[in-house]
């Protein structure tokens, strides 16, 4: 059952909507995405570059920059290692980009999802002790490794963490005491001690942030790096960041720049999915593009997605994005298999009564755990982990819900744990195989999630007659985007609403296409993305629904309709 929440958010938004040049609804909206005050607006309507914070302000950032000075002054040999995940690895190519446009000696490695694990390893280390590194710079990874730097220490190394993830902890007398790594240079926008305005980047920023902050301490200029500034956005959307403050700039810039990308893996990874030439939003990241650069590191090695960044020519790069793509089509399919497959074993045992989903698929690539507990969480309105065989015991991934911590809820039962990092609301584990079923007990033991709590919520953000939804609402409605986790899109409803003329369409028979009719007696041409048997066929039956405006242009004809969200029949 879902529970509707309308939102009431004041503002005088008659004042905001002079102010601004912007209609009173659009004010409106943008106080429902929290967005208070005559500066934040601004930004929020027409933030640009120069709008980013300094990077210099990151704790360590200062350090960080000073021992590279020196490393390159030295011609010291530097490695980046990276994460194989979309974030991972366009951070390590900014890294990589950004040191050898300065004429610098650097190379990278990427773990092996299956042989290495996640993030930085003893194996890892040791490679790049056998080639002679002097220095290693992590990116999206390192907050948590502790112990390996440590090794790294005493072999060496000089160590410069870049990461985005949460500080591990230890509870002491209820109060958090944070582990920070032994590192020359820790650079964590979520480090306690950090006094960064935003918190919220991804791996990829905060290495942008890193050699910006390098460039311009030796005299170049920053903006030359500007075009790493797609690689940022993909990393942005593809992991999932909040699009607020610096990330919506971040994206509303990389993508303009993703259009017209000089990048030849970027172009032929473009050609290959047919974007090429498109006006491109999030969606097209998180959805087409991001799953290609991903299942390289899931089905094969990131090092191929990295390759394909790194591409000198059309004819390497068109090469690197078929692989690419026709891995993703793989995945897609092994995706499907595994999701049925767990959802059975829900429906055929004592899961269903759980409040967090533990599911043990063993035949499941470990790569594809975090997509299936998504898709899992999405049809359970649970938080889902995935677990899986590993080399070592089982390896998995969660994905939860909004009102669940992940990453604090595995922090108390990190004793039965090997290894875990995340956020709040996704998170990466490995265990002991006879650790399962105590890791499923603590888990819904420990677990406090109300009714309430567990119930879908669909966020209103007003009430609004078909008879305002025109073109010029719609292309008002642009100046919100990009759209994403944390700026999501406007959601309208309307009430007693009828359905006319429902046809059926689609090669898999999932779209609905009909007349809507609202007691005014406005008309507007009406989809909805579901099973054919939805029940819009009874033309006296009346509806609550919620929906998105959007234009349709077919064969030269422009017309204004909506989108169907959620329903609920009106009794």
């Amino acid at each position: 059952m879902e529970r509707w929440v309308l939102l009431r958010k004041g503002a005088d938004f008659l004042k905001i909507s002079e102010r601004f040049g912007i209609s009173p609804r659009l004010a409106c909206l943008i106080r429902n995405r929290d967005v208070v005050g005559d500066g934040a607006i601004s930004r929020y309507l027409n933030g640009t570059l120069a709008d980013l914070y300094d990077g210099m302000l990151m704790k360590d950032m200062d350090k960080a920059v000073a021992i590279l000075r020196e490393k390159i002054a030295e011609g010291k040999r530097i490695r980046v290692i990276g994460d194989y995940d979309i974030d991972g690895v366009n951070a390590t190519y900014i890294l990589l980009e950004g040191l050898r446009r300065l004429g610098v000696t650097a190379d990278s490695d990427i773990p092996d999802r299956v042989a290495d694990g996640y993030g930085l390893s003893i194996h890892l280390l040791r490679r790049a002790l056998d080639a002679g590194v002097d220095t290693v710079i992590t990116c999206d990874n390192g907050i948590a490794a502790s112990e390996e730097i440590q090794y790294a220490k005493e072999q060496g190394l000089t160590v410069i963490v870049t990461d985005h993830h949460e500080v591990p902890y230890e509870e002491w007398k209820g109060e958090k005491q944070y582990l920070l790594p032994p590192a020359d240079a820790v650079v964590d926008p979520r480090r306690e001690d950090c006094e960064y305005p935003f918190s919220g980047l991804c791996g990829a920023a905060v290495a942008y942030k890193l050699m910006e902050a390098l460039w311009e301490s030796v005299g170049r200029d920053a903006e030359d790096l500007d075009d790493l500034i797609e690689n940022v956005a993909i990393a942005t959307v593809g992991d999932v960041m909040d699009l607020k403050e610096e990330n919506r700039i971040f994206v509303k810039e990389g993508l303009q720049m993703l259009e017209r990308t000089k990048n030849p893996g970027l172009k032929a990874l473009l050609e290959y999915t047919g974007l090429a030439g498109k006006h491109l939003n999030a969606y097209h990241i998180g959805f087409v593009i991001g799953p290609c650069l991903n299942a390289g590191g899931r089905l094969d090695t990131a090092k191929r997605s990295l390759d394909l960044l790194l591409a000198d020519t059309a004819r390497e790069a068109a090469l690197l994005a078929g692989d690419l793509k026709a891995l993703n089509d793989s995945r897609k399919e092994m995706t499907e298999a595994a999701v049925r497959e767990a959802c059975q074993m829900v429906e055929a045992s004592a899961l269903r009564k759980d409040k967090v989903l533990v599911i043990y698929l063993p035949g499941c690539h470990e790569s594809l755990a975090g997509i299936v507990a998504g898709r899992v969480r999405e049809t359970y309105g649970k938080p889902v982990f995935i677990l899986t065989d590993a080399r070592d015991g089982l390896k998995g991934s969660g994905r939860s819900i909004e009102a669940y911590s992940m990453y604090e809820e595995l922090s108390r039962c990190k004793g039965l744990l090997t290894k875990y990092g995340g956020h709040r609301q996704a998170a990466g584990l490995s265990m002991r195989r006879d650790n399962l079923e105590s890791f499923r007990q603590a888990l819904n033991e420990n677990c406090r999630l109300t009714a309430e709590e567990m119930q879908e919520k669909v966020v209103i953000d007003m009430e609004l007659p078909f008879s305002c939804v025109t073109e010029e609402l719609i292309r008002e409605l642009a100046l919100l985007e990009p759209f994403g986790k944390g700026n999501t899109k406007p959601v309208f409803a309307a009430r007693n609403i009828g359905f006319q003329a429902p046809r059926i369409l689609g090669k898999h028979r999932n779209v609905i296409k009909m007349q809507a009719v609202d007691p005014q007696g406005t008309r507007i041409e009406a989809l909805y993305f579901g099973k054919e048997e939805e029940p819009f066929g009874d033309p006296g039956q009346r509806f609550l629904v919620t929906y998105y405006p959007q234009i349709n242009e077919y064969q030269g004809r422009v017309t204004v309709q909506i989108v169907i969200t959620h329903y609920q029949i009106m009794k």
